[in-house]
């Protein structure tokens, strides 16, 4: 029977894979122990683990995360409103904002302000200019406070 054929065909493939790793460990140990020791295409001795720092430090530090991407957003204003107008708002509906024409607004990195900034147009496109930016010292003041 085809069922019966099946366990033995799987058995017999597990077997002569079980064989390819014993023989890739063999191999490996035999690797291991003989005269090259720095690895089979290195020709050269094992370096000891380092954590990474090297002469210069902190700047392999800082460059690790440089290119970790985050949130950067602009935000407009705000206003509290209750839910019962939210659900009235429709095409047209205009809701007012706390912050005033022409007034900067607020330029924010995963929430936390770094700058403020008034709206340009470039290539048909919306951006904004820094006009004032926190100084890091003060936003690791306002991170602590949160």
């Amino acid at each position: 029977m085809a069922s019966e054929d099946k366990p033995e065909d799987n058995s017999t493939a597990a077997d002569e894979g079980m064989a390819d790793w014993a023989e890739a460990l063999l191999e490996q140990k035999a690797t291991e122990s003989g005269a090259d020791s720095g690895g089979p295409l290195s020709g050269e001795q094992p370096k000891p683990f380092s954590s990474g720092v090297s002469g210069d430090g902190h700047a392999n530090d800082i460059n690790m995360v440089l290119d970790i991407p985050v949130q950067l957003s602009v935000e407009l204003g705000r206003t509290k409103v209750p839910i019962k107008h939210i659900l009235q708002l429709g095409q047209g509906s205009v809701v007012e904002l706390d912050a005033l024409a022409g007034e900067p607004m607020d330029v924010l990195v995963n929430g936390y302000l770094i700058a403020q900034g008034e709206v340009v147009v470039v290539n048909d496109k919306f951006g904004i200019r820094l006009t004032d930016v926190v100084t890091p010292s003060e936003r690791l003041r306002r991170v602590s406070k949160n």
